[in-house]
């Protein structure tokens, strides 16, 4: 392997490579090894930019969750009610469909103490929160629904990766319909 002629690596770029081995490979497979040969570049060069592979991982994961955000934004702002739900809930399966081991990293994040990563979450939860409004969440009950959508949708994504739903059925069809059941249950929450 050659070295790649000097020229300034951007971490956009490192990211974006990474992400790529993610999703074609697997979260495992992002290494500085594998990243410096991706990039045509040496190992060492990749430290002007983290520190490490525990540095390159917290990275990824906070280019992932927005990238994350950023997809739930484009489909579901400017929108109310069920409509921007299940909007909402199919650019998150999207994502993980388009980018599993990208998803990957921003939930394998146990250790990441990175601010912008927090930060990124709380604007996903803000903007599932505003999706919800319609059907009257507030306070506590606002959150307990976002929990509940984000476990739907991380559960459904989860399977459906891992090959775990075998029928021959249309999986959009059972996302619409657990969605659909989700919001119903929220109504009935509501009126009770």
């Amino acid at each position: 392997m050659s070295p790649r002629p000097k020229q300034a690596l951007e971490l956009k770029t490192i990211l974006e490579t990474a992400a790529k081995i993610a999703d074609k490979s697997g979260l495992n497979e992002v290494t500085l090894a594998n990243l410096s040969k991706e990039l045509n570049i040496r190992p060492p060069s990749l430290y002007n930019h983290f520190e490490g592979l525990s540095g390159l991982h917290e990275n990824l994961a906070v280019y992932g969750i927005q990238q994350l955000y950023n997809s739930l934004v484009k489909e579901a702002v400017g929108l109310a009610g069920e409509e921007a739900v299940m909007k909402l809930a199919k650019a998150y399966v999207d994502f993980v469909r388009r980018h599993p081991g990208l998803y990957e990293a921003t939930i394998s994040t146990r250790t990441v103490i990175n601010e912008e990563f927090h930060e990124v979450g709380n604007k996903i939860v803000d903007l599932t929160k505003r999706v919800l409004k319609a059907y009257g969440l507030e306070g506590e009950s606002a959150i307990h629904a976002v929990r509940g959508l984000r476990s739907i949708l991380h559960g459904f994504s989860s399977l459906e990766q891992k090959g775990g739903f075998g029928l021959a059925l249309e999986t959009d069809l059972s996302l619409t319909f657990i969605i659909k059941s989700f919001l119903k249950g929220i109504e009935e929450i509501n009126v009770n």
